[in-house]
């Protein structure tokens, strides 16, 4: 993976001075052997690689696409070490061109593909794993993308920079010396993101049993806030601790003194799961979006 090509030789030097930054870092220094045609690429240290399929949970039932895919290093570490299958782009012909070369002399090369294209036109819904090293400026324009396409529950995960706005879900920072030669500072800071469903509307809940409720939410990324009227209660209902992530939510109903914790799954305007209550009854329920 890399700082890739054309970007990269238009913006090393911003790419140290930006937000997210730990620390101020001094201008790279790129060794000729890291020159390539389209401009140099900053290679991720293997630990990083590691570290970042780690984070991810890499298994054999994942897709991993690589954005700015470099030198194919994090695919190909997926494919051979996970059995994972694999996607990276580039826009470095020639990083492309290896990288698939590279892949076929692994015996690989039926379970993943390099391919020259612009990271912004690629197809990123079969993914279930998105991996990026890429300049603050190239996260940003990726984030509306990402969030839109990729599938509930996909796992993100980026080397030194962030989406800002969309608040990561997890967070490490650990010790890379081999580094201090590109930036001056010798540590690595990976984040996760988990692409959660979509949930914001109005939905009608039906309990098995207990009535019905009408649930309206709002949701900036994983972030969801909402209230919840029990279709004539007049003990008042309050909406305690909604929570997002990938297709699995939760929430909290407060009846009177009374909680009711509702845990279900998201598929697409449908929702369903159980609701326990105080006394230590648990029921089904459903809900329709719209």
């Amino acid at each position: 993976m890399k700082l890739s090509g054309k970007w990269l030789a238009c913006a090393l030097v911003a790419m140290f001075f930006a937000t997210g930054a730990a620390v101020a870092q001094k201008q790279p220094k790129v060794p000729p052997e890291y020159e390539r045609e389209g401009g140099p690429y900053v290679p991720t240290p293997n630990v990083v690689v590691d570290q970042m399929l780690k984070m991810a949970n890499v298994s054999a039932r994942d897709h991993v696409i690589d954005l700015g895919s470099g030198d194919g290093v994090i695919v190909l570490t997926a494919a051979q070490q996970m059995k994972a299958s694999g996607y990276g782009v580039d826009i470095d012909e020639e990083l492309v061109r290896k990288s698939n070369e590279r892949a076929t002399n692994l015996g690989i090369d039926g379970r993943v593909l390099f391919e020259t294209r612009d990271i912004f036109k690629t197809d990123v819904s079969k993914a279930t794993v998105v991996t990026l090293y890429l300049l603050p400026e190239f996260m940003r324009r990726l984030r509306p993308k990402l969030f839109d396409e990729l599938r509930p529950g996909t796992r993100i995960v980026s080397h030194d920079y962030h989406f800002e706005q969309w608040q990561h879900d997890a967070e490490i920072s650990f010790d890379v010396p081999e580094k201090e030669f590109i930036s001056g500072v010798p540590r690595a800071t990976l984040y996760l993101w988990v692409v959660p469903a979509k949930v914001a509307g109005k939905w009608t809940i039906r309990v098995d049993g207990d009535g019905e409720y009408d649930l309206a939410l709002k949701q900036h990324y994983q972030n969801v806030e909402g209230k919840v009227d029990g279709r004539g209660r007049t003990d008042g209902l309050v909406l305690l601790d909604p929570r997002i992530s990938g297709t699995d939510i939760s929430f909290v109903v407060l009846q009177g003194n009374s909680r009711v914790r509702f845990t279900g799954r998201v598929s697409g305007d449908r929702m369903e799961g159980s609701a326990a209550f105080g006394n230590g009854k648990s029921l089904k329920w459903q809900a329709v979006r719209g």
